[in-house]
């Protein structure tokens, strides 16, 4: 961070050797509690989980003109409300990325930070120029989350993060449930996964579908179904498919008619959805 122009000046954690390993990596900071690291710093990031932002924010001695900052993507301003009420500046800075490495690593997230996005969202506007600065410094780009909108933002992010990981898990079993050696199922879907999300960056996600629906190939569908109908996994599919079908509306590759022969064989489509071509 220092060489990008910020100064960490301290560090607190619920696990003391953590903070202290962390600290190691960033020269001129300190492992300090949390009350101390609050009173030697000027802006002040709650990386602390969800539930506990509220309780650890009533606790610390905030002083005003300081900024109280959580990096929540779900949690509304407020649970900062006792650093406000001694004259605080809040925010939220939530980097849209996943940090699942259990070992506390400043290069390591750097790494993962670079390139990503960032919600920001303020109730002082200096502050939310400080907070989308700060993003561009550690290499993400910053963006506007409205009041009100963080658990909705939130939910979003999920489908694009542990979700995946429930779709993989459900391939996985079908896989298994097919008489497919369950050691290779993880192996061999994650290039898929890549090359789809790849496909995705370059055109879109309507442009990136490919698959019997994007195809308007009826027989293979039904066959899908007829196989899952066994397995008992028919209805979960048959939601997801409904969604492709409104990807493959929207990336005009398919004529009227096998648009309805595909509605037909998968029920009810919510055409006020839009999806994203």
């Amino acid at each position: 961070m220092t060489d990008r122009g910020e100064a960490v000046v301290a560090v607190a954690s619920r696990t003391p050797a953590h903070a202290r390993s962390l600290v190691e990596q960033l020269p001129g900071a300190q492992a300090l509690d949390a009350s101390q690291a609050v009173e030697c710093a000027d802006l002040v990031l709650l990386t602390v989980p969800d539930d506990h932002i509220a309780l650890v924010a009533a606790s610390l001695p905030w002083r005003s003109g300081q900024a109280a900052v959580h990096c929540s993507g779900a949690t509304p301003l407020e649970a900062l409300a006792p650093a406000r009420a001694a004259g605080a500046l809040l925010g939220g800075l939530h980097p849209l990325q996943i940090f699942s490495a259990p070992a506390a690593n400043a290069e390591a997230a750097l790494t993962l930070l670079t390139g990503s996005h960032a919600a920001v969202e303020a109730e002082d506007l200096a502050l939310h120029a400080r907070l989308q600065q700060l993003a561009r410094t550690l290499g993400m780009h910053p963006f506007a989350l409205p009041p009100g909108a963080r658990a909705a933002y939130h939910a979003a992010a999920g489908y694009g993060a542990s979700f995946l990981l429930s779709l993989l898990d459900e391939a996985a079993m079908i896989w298994r449930e097919a008489g497919l050696s369950p050691e290779a199922a993880l192996p061999a879907l994650l290039p898929l996964a890549r090359g789809t999300l790849a496909a995705a960056q370059a055109r879109g996600l309507a442009g990136a579908l490919s698959g019997p629906i994007s195809r308007g190939d009826v027989g293979v569908l039904r066959a899908h179904l007829q196989a899952l109908q066994a397995q008992g996994r028919a209805d979960f599919y048959r939601v997801i498919a409904r969604r492709q079908l409104l990807l493959a509306r929207a990336s005009g590759r398919l004529d009227a008619a096998a648009l309805a022969r595909l509605e037909e064989l998968l029920g009810d489509v919510d055409r006020g959805a839009a999806p994203h071509a």
